[in-house]
């Protein structure tokens, strides 16, 4: 049977009043793209629904383009509407605006933990471990407690110049959890994978865990 894989994307657009943000195109587009070639199917969906707010769209790149043009097809649903038993994984793209709605949707984390409790994958890139923050099993135990974790670092967030804008700083939240989060360089490409787990820290790491994650499909 064909696996199936949920790209979730943030729904919130503003920059703590900065800038416009949210999901960061080529973290959706490129394991869209990956997860395709490995012949799964893939769904995209987002917080609210329909039209999702873009940040770091690079035209020149026709991997992202032709990811949007694929959502302008078809609609794109809101993450409560849908039902986890029909996901293998579930991968949370990142951007910004995951900072603000991803921690506490209910959705964001029902769908994580219902496919990880099933045997499913759970992944999530850059700012998309925001989703992990609060997403808990159901024996009330954080997902991530005890777990080897990538994520945006404070030196990133601060190299971005929003470490003081940004709700709080990522990779000290996914701590608090009880996640032993693991950073390298500055925008450099990095994944970890802890079980069922796989998490990469940036842009440059989207690719790169999108394969994971088929290598753990498979």
């Amino acid at each position: 049977m064909t696996k199936r894989i949920l790209i979730a994307l943030t729904s919130h657009d503003d920059l703590g009043g900065v800038r416009k943000t949210g999901y960061y195109v080529p973290e959706a587009a490129h394991p869209w793209e990956i997860f395709q070639g490995a012949g799964f199917e893939v769904e995209v969906a987002s917080v609210g629904g329909g039209r999702t707010p873009e940040d770091g769209y690079d035209p020149a790149d026709p991997v992202q383009t032709a990811f949007l043009a694929d959502l302008e097809e078809r609609a794109v649903p809101r993450l409560a509407d849908l039902d986890a038993a029909s996901y293998d994984a579930v991968f949370y793209a990142g951007g910004h605006g995951t900072m603000w709605d991803f921690p506490d949707d209910p959705d964001v984390a029902r769908l994580g933990r219902e496919v990880y409790e099933r045997g499913g994958v759970v992944a999530a890139v850059c700012h998309g471990p925001a989703a992990l923050v609060n997403l808990t099993l159901s024996d009330g135990s954080h997902l991530v407690s005890g777990k080897r974790v990538a994520a945006f670092t404070n030196s990133e967030e601060k190299a971005a110049g929003v470490a003081d804008v940004v709700p709080f700083l990522l990779a000290d939240a996914l701590g608090e959890r009880g996640a032993r989060h693991e950073g390298v360089g500055d925008f450099e490409p990095h994944v970890v994978v802890d079980g069922r787990l796989a998490t990469g820290q940036n842009p440059a790491s989207a690719a790169p865990l999108a394969q994971r994650v088929v290598e753990l499909l498979s």
